[in-house]
This record gives structure tokens, sequence and C-alpha cells, in this order.
């Protein structure tokens, strides 16, 4: 089993580096291969809504994006991190995260998520909210915690002193890492779940 662990922080050893490392350990305990992909420092840009992707299954801007779809598929669980920014999450992420499951059409269906906030203060819920969107609107079952995902610092290296939060952190891996694993066993007793034709009603027509 594998999981991609997204970190939407323009710092690769920042407090939402070191939220995902401490689930990392959890995963890695628990025989599940962990990817990791640094968002946060590149230079994504956002959808213009040309639909190309619909056509070609690849996003029309081929960088980060699209190197990142074939792991996607793959993946059985992905974790996207990020710090707040103005209650919300990094832009970059964001863009990244709407391209890439926009511009993706294979069955993203009982693939787990997870988001991951970091922050000094507020906003945390907020930036949690905003990305468990792009989950349930796929289709994929949100592993939950015991709180929401979320660890405090400010500078570098000060979220090791959120006890509760790196708490927070291994728990929700270990439940992830259940969920996938019950997942498994359940699509290879049952199958998954029946899934209709989508049915799109225009509210201007």
């Amino acid at each position: 089993m594998k999981v991609l662990l997204l970190n939407g922080s323009p710092r690769p050893n920042g407090n939402t580096a070191a939220a995902l490392r401490e689930m990392e350990k959890i995963f890695n305990a628990e025989g599940i291969e962990t990817q990791w992909i640094h968002v946060g420092n590149q230079a994504i840009r956002g959808c213009i809504g040309c639909r190309s992707c619909m056509k070609t299954g690849k996003c029309v801007f081929d960088d980060l994006v699209n190197e990142t779809a074939a792991e996607f598929e793959a993946c059985d669980g992905l974790v996207a991190g990020s710090p707040v920014y103005y209650a919300s999450a990094n832009a970059t992420l964001v863009a990244f995260l709407t391209r890439l499951f926009y511009s993706t059409r294979f069955d993203k269906s009982m693939k787990v998520g997870a988001s991951v906030v970091a922050a000094r203060r507020g906003g945390l819920s907020s930036t949690f909210d905003e990305l468990n969107k792009f989950f349930t609107i796929s289709g994929m079952p949100l592993a939950s915690g015991q709180y929401w995902n979320s660890i405090h610092g400010t500078l570098p290296g000060e979220a090791a002193q959120d006890e509760e939060g790196l708490q927070s952190m291994r728990t929700l891996a270990r439940n992830m890492a259940f969920l996938m694993k019950s997942i498994a066993l359940g699509r290879e007793t049952y199958g998954l779940p029946e899934r209709e034709t989508p049915v799109r009603t225009n509210f201007i027509r």
C-alpha cells in the first residue's frame, strides 16, 4: 500500500513537514510505503477552465500536476498538508489540487484522503475544511484523528513543542492505515460500491 504526502509549504522542513513526518513514522510501522511530493515551492499556475484535459486526459500545463497524476492513480491514500495563509491553504497547493483532481479522469472513489494544516494560531479549521472538499467531491473517504488535523507553530521546528498536535498526527495516520487496509479487504470480498451515471442539474438552462 502507498500514501502520497503532499507538502504544500514553501519550506521543505517547516512545521507542515514536521506534521507529515510524524505521520510517516506510523505509516512505516504499518508497512505502508510513502512518497513525498513538495508542492509549495513550485511555480504552479491555476486552472484556466480550457477543458483540454477532457480530450487528452492530462492538464494542458505540463508540470508537477501531470508528473503526479500516475502516482495519484496508483496510490491508496493521499495526505495534503498546508500552512495557513489568511485562514486559507497555500494558493500554490490549491492550484495544484484543483488541476490534479480536475484533469485526472480515473476513478478516485475509495482512495483515502486526509488534510493536515499548520498555523501560528487561527484559521486552521477553515483551511482544513477547504482541503477536505477535494476529497469528498471525488468519493474519497476521509480519515479522521482525535481532533481537527492541525498543529501549531510559527518558526520552523516549533511544531515539535505541540504535543497534542503531534499525537493528533499519529492518531490520524493509524486511523488512515486501518481505513486503507479495511477498504482493501472489503474490495476483495464485496467489490466497490455500485456507481450510477452522474446526473448534472444546471440552475440556469
